[in-house]
């Protein structure tokens, strides 16, 4: 869940914290995501492609109601006619149901991080030869032991945080999410640890519904045939939409039979389709499979784990400087620090933003040539002069020129509250 910083107590220097506003989290929500209902459900980015799955679903079953279900209510003993219309109708609620809460939960998205990991190691102010030290980059990957096989995480740059387990970057909503499956376009949703269950049982249902409807064309069409002994084309010729049913679930019943047969597989073996298509297991024992029964129980039979993300609890949004301020802060910087405050604003390393224009270069050569032969930045008292021939080729260096000049900063901005 988003950690909530408290508002710090008001006083007669800074004001109260209270100017900072406390909006919901699924209105700051930093990922793909779109929220309906309040925050109380959310789907993907193509959440609305879920209309469509709807249509597929609810236009032949009307279709089948009309056509052919109601002409077979008198055709069965004892009213059993009636039971065809009632079981078609429950039946496409159902997977209504189970298409729902496949496409409108949370999948197992994992919280981000407003800050990468710290590496414990490491000591901020350790010099070697008069040199702050740069710090270690992150290790891109980890192992750990998962039921004595080793099996490696990764570090998500986006969320700051080394995926647990089974875990994976959906590049369509922008989330980590916690036993990743895939992203379906039908259901807009991810498919991960918390709708896996009910996004097998919409696929499997949607497969029976389709050989419902196929089986009961057929048999309406033999009615048709034996009650006025016509041949089986003519048959079929007296009942267009049969026909067009008929065609329509045996397309469908191709792609969602597929579906369920492969993802019974997967089942069967604890994997997920990310680890299938990525061949994970071959050269190794899959660490997590428990036996066809345990697997099935897993899924179907365990509790689902509570969502990490409180959609709707507020969280606190700090209040960004006036973009005047702003603006009246850097216009009284010389050039070589405009850009660089500009650099410290992007999260850029001074002076080395390899991506910038010449033009913007040129802007400040001179200047920058200047204070360097004077070894001191302008903006900065002789006390804090520096040589930035030196220090600038270094990673330590371009560290500790930013603090330098963010000091600098703080120090103008200081005065200007002050008077």
């Amino acid at each position: 869940m988003f950690a909530v910083q408290p508002p710090a107590p008001a006083n007669s220097e800074g004001g109260a914290a209270g100017d900072a506003p406390l909006v919901r989290t699924y209105r700051a929500w930093k990922g793909n995501n779109e929220f309906c209902l309040w925050g109380r459900l959310i789907f993907g980015p193509d959440g609305k492609s879920i209309l469509l799955t709807i249509f597929l679903v609810v236009a032949p079953v009307a279709v089948f109601s009309v056509f052919v279900a109601r002409k077979l209510l008198d055709d069965f003993p004892h009213h059993w006619g009636y039971s065809i219309l009632i079981v078609v109708i429950l039946h496409t609620v159902f997977v209504l149901i189970t298409l729902v809460l496949t496409s409108g939960r949370d999948p197992g998205i994992v919280p981000r991080n407003s800050n990468p990991p710290i590496l414990v190691e490491y000591e901020g102010n350790a010099n070697i030869n008069n040199e702050q030290t740069p710090q270690p980059h992150l290790p891109r990957a980890k192992e750990i032991i998962v039921n004595g096989v080793s099996v490696k995480i990764k570090y998500c740059d986006t969320c700051m945080l080394y995926r647990p387990p089974r875990c994976s970057h959906c590049s369509v909503c922008d989330n980590c999410v916690e036993r990743f499956d895939h992203h379906c376009p039908w259901v807009g949703q991810c498919i991960g640890l918390r709708n896996y269950r009910f996004y097998y049982m919409f696929v499997f249902s949607a497969t029976l519904l389709c050989l419902y409807v196929h089986g009961f064309c057929w048999v309406y069409i033999k009615r048709i045939m034996d009650s006025e002994e016509i041949s089986i084309w003519k048959a079929m010729i007296k009942t267009p939409a049969s026909i067009a049913l008929i065609i329509y679930s045996f397309i469908s019943v191709w792609f969602v039979g597929g579906l369920t047969v492969f993802h019974t597989y997967l089942i069967s073996k604890n994997q997920s389709t990310y680890e299938n298509f990525r061949y994970r297991y071959d050269q190794q024992a899959n660490p997590y499979d428990k036996g066809v029964a345990a697997n099935f129980r897993e899924i179907f039979c365990s509790s689902i784990p509570p969502s990490k993300n409180n959609f709707r609890s507020k969280i606190l949004i700090p209040k960004e400087p006036s973009e005047s301020s702003r603006r009246r802060t850097v216009e009284s910087l010389s050039p070589m620090m405009r850009k660089t405050a500009g650099d410290l604003e992007l999260g850029t390393t001074p002076g080395y933003n390899e991506f910038e224009e010449e033009e913007e270069e040129s802007d400040y050569a001179d200047e920058f040539t200047n204070d360097e032969e004077h070894g001191k930045v302008s903006g900065i008292g002789d006390d804090m002069s520096v040589d930035l021939t030196r220090m600038l080729h270094t990673e330590g260096g371009q560290r500790e020129v930013a603090s330098l000049l963010r000091h600098s900063l703080w120090e103008r901005s200081s005065k200007e509250n002050g008077t």
